[in-house]
């Protein structure tokens, strides 16, 4: 792994590159996430490839870059990613980076030979007469709390999400993603994620359901959506349920779509059988 400072104009981003292959993969993490969440992806791919994952504005080493936020400017960061690379690439996102990946990979179907989405990336369902930012407050929030708790040591921050109900097979990948994420000096330990792109992003992907819509019928280039049968806390339905997807796979002729059994919204990108499958997807 090695990391590149990538200048996007107002500011320069950090990405981290994993492998040294001649053909490229740029990815984009999750809403409180970071490049390092790509970390086993990147391992389970061919040594003739190499993978890019932007820290996304307000995230990792880019947590200080300036607003604003939201899909739009993340697509704009990625596409700069990709215009830096030689040839053709693959585009990928997980979660949240789905949304900025499909926005990238319809403003720009030049630069990318496949997108493949990785539990993200369909509309959130608002329903009808629901406040949306209780939505909002109920995507969010949790997260938005955590990034307020400070921790005594980095273990005491492990150990936060060792407990976590979808997290249960820890491993050396889980370990260096928190640590990454860590700032602060002992009896002051906390993430580095910044607050306010968290609450931009959320409340762009709640509010603008329409535009992510508009993405999917408008896409053009080859498209596999990967997504776990639970959700965010390892429970059943994923994040992404069966009849949504099926939905879009009659709206949207560019997607194909696969469920990657055993797998919840983190393994299926963390975990070792995810991992292979996202990588598998990626070089197809």
């Amino acid at each position: 792994m090695r990391t590149l400072d990538v200048a996007v104009g107002d500011a320069t981003l950090r990405a981290l590159a994993f492998g040294t292959g001649t053909r490229s993969v740029v990815a984009a993490h999750g809403i409180t996430a970071s490049a390092m969440s790509w970390r086993a992806v990147a391992r389970a791919l061919p040594e003739d490839w190499q993978l890019v994952a932007l820290d996304l504005r307000g995230r990792g080493g880019s947590a200080h870059a300036p607003g604003p936020y939201g899909m739009d400017r993340h697509a704009d960061d990625l596409i700069a990613v990709a215009e830096g690379l030689p040839g053709p690439t693959v585009l990928t996102g997980q979660s949240m980076g789905g949304y900025a990946a499909l926005r990238a990979a319809v403003r720009r179907p030049d630069l990318f030979t496949r997108l493949v989405l990785v539990d993200g990336g369909l509309p959130l369902p608002v329903p009808a007469g629901v406040d949306p930012d209780a939505v909002l407050a109920a995507v969010v929030g949790p997260a938005l709390a955590r990034l307020a708790v400070t921790f005594e040591s980095e273990q005491a921050y492990l150990e936060l999400f060792q407990a976590h109900p979808a997290l249960t097979d820890w491993n050396e990948d889980l370990d260096a993603y928190v640590r990454y994420d860590i700032t602060g000096a002992p009896g002051a330990i906390r993430s580095r994620v910044n607050a306010d792109a968290i609450s931009a992003d959320g409340r762009d992907l709640v509010l603008n359901a329409d535009a992510v819509a508009a993405d999917l019928r408008a896409l053009t280039v080859p498209t596999v959506l990967l997504h776990a049968p639970r959700g965010m806390l390892g429970q059943e339905p994923g994040v992404l349920p069966q009849p949504l997807v099926d939905e879009w796979l009659r709206q949207a002729p560019a997607i194909r779509a696969r469920l990657v059994p055993d797998t919840n919204h983190y393994t299926i990108l963390v975990g070792p059988t995810g991992a292979r499958e996202v990588a598998a997807a990626l070089t197809a």
